[in-house]
């Protein structure tokens, strides 16, 4: 499984939009401060307000700032952003009906490991996410 580079974008994108403060923050320095090409930022703000998750703090050239607290936005919201569901596996897709369903004898296995994967993705808030100050990984704490 590889979560697409738009996904991971915005979440870095989201989590620098956070710690704007609530004063905005322009979408040149989401692209400066994350290293994010310009170009490609667009798509990815644009994912993300149309996703109601970010909005224009005042008026049409300003920056830009959460539509909610971060403590009610979960990584599984910034990824349904951009990807319609996770789905590890084509089978357990809602819209791909397999015709060896009935017959499966992974697909049990499949759709635990992805059902695990997307609850710890809907419990992993953005206010829970820290950026060590050293560039490393990204860490997450305990709700």
């Amino acid at each position: 499984m590889k979560i697409n580079k738009k996904v991971r974008y915005g979440l870095r994108a989201m989590t620098e939009i956070r710690d704007s403060h609530q004063i905005g923050i322009l979408q040149k320095q989401i692209s400066e401060n994350q290293s994010i090409p310009l170009n490609f930022l667009d798509s990815i703000i644009t994912g993300l307000r149309n996703a109601n998750l970010i909005t224009n703090y005042s008026g049409k050239s300003s920056g830009y700032i959460l539509t909610r607290s971060a403590k009610e936005i979960s990584v599984y919201d910034i990824y349904c952003a951009f990807e319609p569901e996770l789905a590890l596996v084509n089978c357990i897709c809602e819209s791909n009906e397999c015709k060896h369903a009935n017959m499966c004898t992974t697909k049990d296995y499949w759709f635990e490991l992805n059902n695990q994967i997307k609850q710890m993705m809907k419990n992993a808030y953005l206010d829970t996410l820290i950026v060590n100050e050293n560039k490393g990984p990204t860490k997450i704490k305990a709700h």
